[in-house]
């Protein structure tokens, strides 16, 4: 095992300042390279000590600007629009890059390492993920990935998946709406016909 000084708080971890133990593959591979934390020698812990104070105000500034940030993002929904079978399965998938663009079209920016999204996103559906936009601001948006912009917004109404069976019911009530309208102009132009028929008798 190594140990580290945290120079952030890492879930699951420990908090800023934190001289922890882990693996050294994880240090190495994570830690140290992405500057989330150091070696704890002598040198660098009289270091961080010395800094503690900016780097806690630092800190705090990044903390608060993020949760500026996520008033506006926590709880949005972002469509994306995939092909997909019968079952639902993509013809592909949904990943961190795709989730951040849709949400910075949306007007608030993001980058892709901010999407901790766990596996990439292979079925229809409405997928909660998590956004990280800071080690202590963590908030969520939906991704409602659907075949078209139509089944998307059945799928927000009705919270889950558009199946076969919804388009096929959804094709016959707009059908039987359709007829509704049509009997109704033919309605009225039979009416109106029979009004001036009955005009032209009186003259």
């Amino acid at each position: 095992m190594m140990q580290v000084i945290l120079m952030q708080r890492i879930e699951n971890l420990g908090q800023m300042g934190d001289v922890v133990r882990v693996k050294p593959g994880f240090a190495r591979n994570y830690l140290l390279p992405q500057k989330k934390a150091m070696r704890a020698t002598k040198d660098n812990l009289a270091r961080f000590e010395s800094q503690r104070a900016q780097l806690e105000a630092e800190n705090l500034e990044q903390r608060k600007e993020a949760e500026r940030v996520g008033k506006d993002l926590d709880g949005m929904t972002v469509t994306l629009i995939r092909q997909a079978g019968e079952s639902g399965q993509l013809y592909g998938s949904v990943t961190s890059r795709d989730i951040a663009e849709a949400v910075t079209a949306k007007g608030v920016t993001i980058a892709r390492g901010q999407v901790d999204l766990g596996a990439v996103i292979k079925v229809l559906g409405m997928h909660k993920v998590r956004i990280r936009l800071h080690p202590e601001v963590v908030v969520h948006v939906t991704a409602n990935v659907a075949r078209s912009d139509e089944e998307a917004k059945i799928q927000i109404d009705s919270g889950r998946v558009v199946s076969a069976e919804d388009l096929r019911q959804a094709e016959e009530a707009a059908e039987a709406e359709f007829e509704k309208v049509i009997e109704s102009v033919e309605q009225e132009a039979a009416e109106s016909e029979a009004a001036e028929a009955e005009e032209a008798k009186q003259d």
